[in-house]
């Protein structure tokens, strides 16, 4: 995961750099765009921007909003009322109340709860980082031994030439790509829609979500987890995991903690996904569609979040990792093709700071004038 994650943080620059160049001009002024839109205006192939914003939409509203509707309900299977996990209506239950709440906010209603919940979410996100900090302190006298575990894992190549899908190194590649999403192509879609001076501004924000997304906040996760002395198993998998982990050393608040952790993070991932999906929808439809669809379209979603709650852990992961796949098989070859364009306005852009400017973008330093909606 560390490994795709520096990797990939030269995939997220380059994806958001060339989110910005190529983003479109709205109504009201502002700016939208993202993959479909750079892969049109830069390679001249509408039909394979269709193609990635088709994978987009099925991935973030099928694959992605199951597997975040999957995590909230296991992690309340380590309460009493959720019974046995074989006949518990807790996952029909939940499913349906965080259906039911995500439609109404993604129909216009509940502007407060987002408002809320977006609020939180950074404070709640620091409080968990500071809580695995605690833990690693406290069992500090494991963490070289964690280490020396990490490594010979992820280098066992007895195991991974005996059967690499299923290694630890394999593993650590998807979960890296799904941790932080760099090169997928789903982050340039809200990259383009920033106000900024200069496009790689926004590429270099974007490599700072990778490094906290993985490096920071997984990395706390795995050390907390680890250091915790439990061993996962086939009934302790996924949120339930991290739960007891927190538990060892924080007692039956740290099973709370974990439980608001992720209903505050799967609520606001799943609206942000319907944003990533309108967004393509739009695309596809050149920017014509009506509200009527949009609200059939986010029915259907809510659906599809209820559905969600009912799968099995290994159903939810392997559907998410086998649709993000197709989205990164789309995007990673364009912005290879395309990176040039993106070096060279990272060069415009070290240039200008070198003579001490806040620089400012301007298509034609790297041949694109007349090329672009902005920056002319």
């Amino acid at each position: 995961m560390w490994i795709i994650a520096i990797i990939g943080s030269a995939s997220a620059f380059i994806e958001s750099t060339l989110a910005q160049i190529y983003k479109k001009r709205d109504k009201k002024g502002g700016s939208y765009g993202g993959p479909a839109y750079y892969i049109e205006a830069a390679l001249h192939k509408r039909w394979l921007g269709i193609i990635f914003a088709v994978a987009l939409i099925v991935t973030y509203a099928g694959g992605f909003n199951m597997l975040c509707s999957y995590n909230l309900v296991t992690s309340l299977s380590e309460y009493s009322f959720y019974g046995d996990p074989k006949t518990s209506m807790v996952p029909m239950i939940c499913g349906g109340v965080l259906a039911v709440l995500v439609a109404f906010c993604a129909l216009g209603g509940g502007k407060q709860i987002i408002k809320v919940t977006s609020v939180l979410v950074p404070f709640m996100g620091v409080a968990y980082i500071v809580m695995a900090l605690i833990s690693m302190v406290m069992n500090i006298g494991v963490l070289p031994t964690v280490f020396k575990n990490i490594f010979e894992s992820a280098f066992d190549f007895k195991a991974i030439f005996g059967g690499f899908a299923g290694s630890a190194l394999m593993y650590g590649i998807k979960r890296g790509l799904y941790s932080n999403e760099a090169g997928v192509g789903s982050a340039p879609n809200a990259a383009a829609a920033a106000e900024v001076s200069h496009p790689v501004k926004q590429g270099l924000v974007q490599m700072l979500s990778v490094f906290i997304d993985t490096l920071l906040v997984c990395t706390a996760t795995a050390m907390m987890c680890l250091s915790s002395g439990l061993t996962p198993s086939a009934d302790l998998t996924g949120a339930p995991f991290v739960q007891k982990a927190l538990s060892a050393n924080f007692g039956p608040f740290g099973t709370y903690f974990v439980t608001i952790a992720l209903l505050l993070f799967a609520f606001t991932t799943l609206i942000g996904n319907l944003f990533y999906c309108e967004g393509c929808m739009n695309y596809i439809a050149k920017r014509t569609l009506g509200k009527l669809p949009i609200r059939i379209f986010n029915l259907i979603a809510s659906v599809i979040v209820f559905f969600g709650a009912l799968l099995s852990f290994g159903l939810a992961w392997d559907l998410a990792d086998v649709l993000m796949g197709i989205m990164a098989l789309i995007n990673l070859p364009v912005i290879v093709i395309l990176g040039k364009t993106a070096i060279a306005a990272l060069k415009d852009y070290m240039a200008q700071r070198k003579q001490g400017l806040d620089p400012v973008f301007k298509a034609s330093s790297i041949g694109l004038k007349d090329k672009t909606d902005f920056w002319n």
